[in-house]
């Protein structure tokens, strides 16, 4: 039985300040083109006064060719409205490295759904500070790069791990429990395309032992908090979150259990979303078309 190759589209991420005539203007570029769109979600702040949008359409047919829409696109439509942009085509797919300490229950979560197709992405790199986690890298037939880490060679181990990326072609980094602060070089190469996983709602329970913590003030729920990477530690931009309930008769292993089943959770939730081009950044705060 045959199976039909998904057609090939563009999407284009958009937020400018709000004015008349934005989705009319886009819809009719693409339409003139040709374009037949097959997505198309906006949303206005109107504390903020300002204009997101996220629409995708369909490349076969469309008039103007692949390498020329950004020039056409900013010309006629993106100076205009003093929008900011960005266009991705889905026969380009992302290139991801998950970042991984010692804690392996994320990483294997994000290696099932790539081994399943469940995302499509190409096969991706593991970088770790340790090499605790190379034997499933080894199952799952995925490069592994060790880079040892002290307060001495940082900065230096760093610069080798952004020259590997970029030999790489990384598009996105995941943050799988990687136990390292990472530098601002790195996060300003990288801006917006580091996604990290949080214990605990953000701000909660902040330094050591987390879920000794909330054992100890009786929680009721416990969370988890993907996000972007920023300067200032645990503070970026919020892109998904989750709870499960506890009770009086749970211990603080059966947190634990819990905290870790929710963390893969949120995170493959954050990077679907990233993979699937649904998510913009805006000041400290993100916009998700889910």
């Amino acid at each position: 039985m045959k199976t039909t190759a998904p057609k090939r589209t563009a999407i284009l991420l958009a937020h400018c300040p709000d004015q008349q005539g934005i989705i009319a203007n886009v819809t009719d570029f693409l339409h003139s083109n040709k374009g037949n769109i097959i997505s198309l979600e906006q949303h206005v702040d109107g504390e903020q006064n300002h204009f997101f949008m996220r629409v995708e359409w369909e490349l076969d047919g469309f008039l103007i060719p692949k390498e020329k829409v950004e020039e056409f696109f900013k010309t006629l439509i993106a100076d205009r409205y003093q929008m900011h942009w960005e266009l991705h085509f889905s026969d380009q797919p992302t290139r991801m490295a998950i970042f991984v300490s010692k804690m392996s229950h994320c990483l294997y979560d994000i290696l099932q759904r790539w081994a399943s197709k469940e995302w499509g992405t190409e096969k991706p790199i593991i970088v770790s500070n340790h090499t605790n986690l190379e034997y499933i890298a080894k199952r799952f037939d995925i490069p592994f790069y060790h880079f040892p880490i002290t307060k001495e060679n940082k900065i230096e181990q760093e610069q080798k791990m952004l020259k590997l990326l970029d030999e790489q072609g990384i598009d996105l980094i995941v943050l799988a429990r990687y136990m390292q602060i990472v530098t601002d070089t790195l996060i300003g190469t990288y801006r917006n395309r580091i996604i990290n996983i949080h214990h605990s709602f953000l701000p909660a329970f902040i330094g050591a032992k987390p879920y000794h913590q909330a054992y100890r003030r009786g929680v009721k729920v416990i969370g988890a908090t993907s996000h972007f990477v920023t300067a200032e530690l645990d503070a970026g931009p919020i892109i998904e979150q989750d709870v499960v309930k506890i009770s009086h008769r749970e211990s603080i292993k059966d947190l634990i259990r819990k905290g870790k089943d929710v963390e893969k959770l949120v995170l493959s939730r954050a990077i679907w979303l990233m993979l699937n081009r649904r998510i913009l950044a805006y000041q400290n705060r993100t916009v998700v078309f889910d």
